[in-house]
């Protein structure tokens, strides 16, 4: 819920401030909007899915609640203070919050790691999650390490040698000269990759390799090809974060092994979805399916752009704007919301109507929201990142605010979807059992 909220408060900023999308992506509101988008919405579900879904992908149990608890309060703390201080541009103070999320960030690595080892067969989700979890920590790292790059440090020449804050403040200063010898815009995109691709791509492709057999009714074809696209996946990760910041001309190599990954994990999909016992796709598997045919567009923008000598220009920046738009606001954002309609209905079941069962008549999954609401929201929701993505190429502030208008009211009939969804915790529908019936006369006789 904290997540939906954040993608509500992102898509009212970007209908206020449509010049996030418009001009160029390297300021402070753009960064804002970004991290109340990412952290936020996408953030916020994804880890909070993680508590629910890891276990049940893995078939064992989530090491402790009490620690998800106290994350969600720091993470909580982290996000809306960093989004409030990168919108004043004061990085200090965003380094000081984005501490208290690295805090929250670490107890949920800890919990998610300590559960991992009670797998009882380790297989390729159980790979895929934990390089996602690895990928996450290293953008939090890299996150707090650019902060300190953009501060300085002359309260160090007032402080006593023995003062507690010396030894913190010194490696601070030396992290901030390291990354000093680096392009800043360029530390900027490899830690946006490190986040994109690493921590939600990588999830997404571990998450459904086991998800959508489940719901499919199929099974992994393939676990070869199913590991040979993870690691590619990592392998041109590594490659593409290290040639970003150098900014190397290998940048388009890196990119072809990512891009070589994603086709081997496309062919293993394609495979389970052939080898299904369930014929027809519920709109959850649709949302999802229509997410990654996003996926393609934008791993070709992202070669495009990876392209050695491609020439500075006003159409190729805003069409690095559009990659990540098309990336987050469209293929890891389309399936967030699918799988919502996943997650969201099991919830709410299973904590109001899974003791009833057998004493009264209970409602389906399917039953608590309306499969109509869901195809409506879809269109809208696609039209909307579409719209956004053509808006932002043409550095069109008027077309950013339609392409928002056409994405709030997908929202809107999602979030009614929602609601319907929640309203069976306190207005739970419940029948009675039908009273059994009656045998006939001459069986009762005899």
């Amino acid at each position: 819920m904290a997540g939906v909220l954040a993608l509500v408060g992102s898509v009212v900023l970007l209908g206020v401030r449509p010049d996030i999308l418009a001009a160029y992506h390297y300021n402070q509101y753009t960064v804002a909007a970004t991290h109340l988008w990412v952290l936020g919405f996408l953030g916020s579900v994804a880890m909070g899915a993680m508590y629910q879904l890891v276990p049940v992908a893995l078939e064992t149990r989530l090491h402790s609640e009490r620690l998800a608890a106290w994350h969600f309060v720091l993470h909580l703390v982290g996000v809306a203070g960093m989004v409030w201080m990168f919108w004043r541009w004061d990085l200090k103070q965003v380094g000081h919050f984005g501490s208290a999320l690295a805090a929250g960030v670490a107890l949920f690595l800890y919990n998610l790691g300590r559960t991992l080892r009670t797998v009882p067969r380790w297989n390729v989700v159980a790979t895929g999650i934990t390089a996602a979890l690895a990928w996450l920590g290293l953008t939090v790292l890299a996150g707090l390490a650019i902060a300190a790059a953009k501060c300085t440090y002359e309260s160090l020449e007032t402080l006593p040698p023995g003062h507690w804050l010396r030894w913190p403040l010194i490696a601070l200063q030396a992290t901030a000269h390291w990354l000093g010898r680096f392009d800043p815009l360029a530390v900027m995109h490899a830690h946006a990759h490190l986040g994109g691709v690493g921590f939600f791509l990588m999830l997404i492709v571990a998450v459904s390799l086991k998800l959508l057999p489940m719901f499919a009714l199929s099974e992994l074809q393939s676990p070869r090809r199913a590991g040979a696209a993870l690691g590619l996946l990592n392998l041109g990760l590594a490659a593409l974060v290290v040639t970003l910041t150098g900014r190397s001309r290998f940048q388009f190599v890196a990119g072809g092994v990512l891009a070589t990954g994603l086709i081997l994990y496309g062919l293993e999909l394609r495979a389970i979805l052939r080898a299904r016992q369930r014929r027809g796709l519920d709109w959850g598997l649709r949302h999802f399916l229509v997410a990654l045919g996003l996926l393609a567009p934008t791993a070709l923008l992202g070669l495009l752009l990876a392209w050695p000598g491609l020439p500075a220009t006003l159409l190729t920046t805003q069409l690095e704007t559009v990659y990540g738009w098309l990336g987050l606001a469209g293929v890891v954002s389309l399936t967030v919301l699918g799988f919502l309609y996943k997650i969201v209905p099991f919830q709410v079941w299973y904590h109001t109507y899974a003791r009833h069962v057998g004493r009264f008549r209970v409602p389906a999954l399917a039953d608590l929201y309306s499969e109509r609401l869901q195809k409506v929201s879809l269109g809208l929701v696609l039209a909307g990142v579409l719209g956004g993505a053509l808006a932002a190429a043409l550095a069109s502030t008027g077309g950013v605010r339609v392409a928002v208008l056409v994405l709030a009211l997908g929202l809107g009939v999602f979030v009614t979807n929602l609601g319907l969804m929640l309203r069976h915790f306190w207005r739970p529908r419940l029948e009675p059992l039908a009273p059994p019936r009656a045998a006939p006369a001459s069986v009762s006789r005899t």
